[in-house]
């Protein structure tokens, strides 16, 4: 059997090695138009957030559903809660202060398509594409309104040029286009825990809405003497989507109250418990909030 010579089984290692370090370093392949499902979990949680930034400021949930569709996930709402969850443990191990404010808004979102999944109905925002459409339409063919006519309706007949005329001044969707939760919150359970199977000082919050239905993604502001805090509904799935919990510090008095607005728990302070054989530990409270 002839042996390959020593020196082309060389020359075809370097030529390998060569080949190797240019498509690996020097000129990598690119992947571009990639579908969102495919994207690494990193990607997909920047994708969400994107998406969250842009429903907060646009209204738009059927967009936001379809961008979100195209990342494949099972249940989109427990995927924006975990996330969410994942974004406030950043923040509190240090990471920038804008992780708060993009958690806030993922949860905002993963509520507004609970809302919606209950309902049963989609949501009445409006979308920015219509409104420009309309505007585009309207400059290009009449002028605007003088300032001073006030757009109200009266019993003289409107011809099609002026009805386009009014729709212009539709205004567009913001951030306060984000769903409502309606009337605000009442107080209607404040229980005290002692069960030595939990961990001492637990201030457990459940919140309901008028059908006594879980809501995720409420915030809850908790304040103490020179201190204050803020926790989400939702994001222990596990326990329920309208679940949330704080570990109080024994000795402190604390004021719980929703920040869409609700009744305000005065004087909550960790109770002392004892076990059945006489040891004393912290219990916990627990406060449950629903919309009359």
């Amino acid at each position: 059997m002839k042996r390959i010579p020593w020196n082309v089984l060389l020359a075809l290692l370097v030529g390998l090695g060569l080949g190797l370090v240019y498509s690996w370093v020097i000129s990598p392949r690119r992947i571009i138009n990639a579908e969102p499902i495919t994207l690494r979990a990193d990607f997909k949680d920047q994708y969400r957030s994107a998406i969250a930034a842009a429903y907060a400021a646009t209204g738009n949930l059927p967009r936001a559903q379809a961008r979100l569709a195209l990342l494949g996930d099972s249940d989109s709402i427990e995927a924006l809660n975990a996330q969410a969850q994942r974004m406030l443990v950043s923040e509190a191990n240090g990471a920038s202060g804008e992780q708060f404010e993009h958690a806030d808004q993922v949860a905002a979102l993963a509520l507004a398509l609970l809302n919606e999944n209950n309902s049963g109905a989609p949501l009445p925002t409006p979308t920015i594409e219509l409104v420009n459409n309309v505007e585009a339409a309207s400059t290009a063919t009449f002028p605007p309104p003088p300032p001073d006519v006030p757009i109200v309706l009266t019993e003289t007949p409107q011809t099609p040029e002026a009805q386009s005329t009014i729709s212009v001044p539709t205004p567009r969707p913001t951030h306060t286009a984000v769903p409502t939760l309606g009337a605000p919150f009442k107080l209607i359970g404040q229980e005290t825990i002692c069960d030595s199977n939990l961990p001492d000082g637990l201030l457990q919050v459940l919140v309901l809405n008028s059908n006594r239905r879980q809501l995720a993604g409420i915030e809850i502001v908790i304040t103490w003497d020179g201190g204050e805090e803020q926790f989400f509904t939702g994001l222990k799935p596990e326990l329920g989507n309208g679940y949330a919990d704080y570990i109080m510090t024994p000795d402190t008095t604390y004021t719980v109250q929703l920040v869409r607005g609700s009744d305000v728990a005065l004087g909550i302070t960790a109770p002392s418990c004892q076990t059945s054989d006489g040891e004393t530990f912290s219990g916990g409270i627990k406060l449950t909030f629903q919309q009359p």
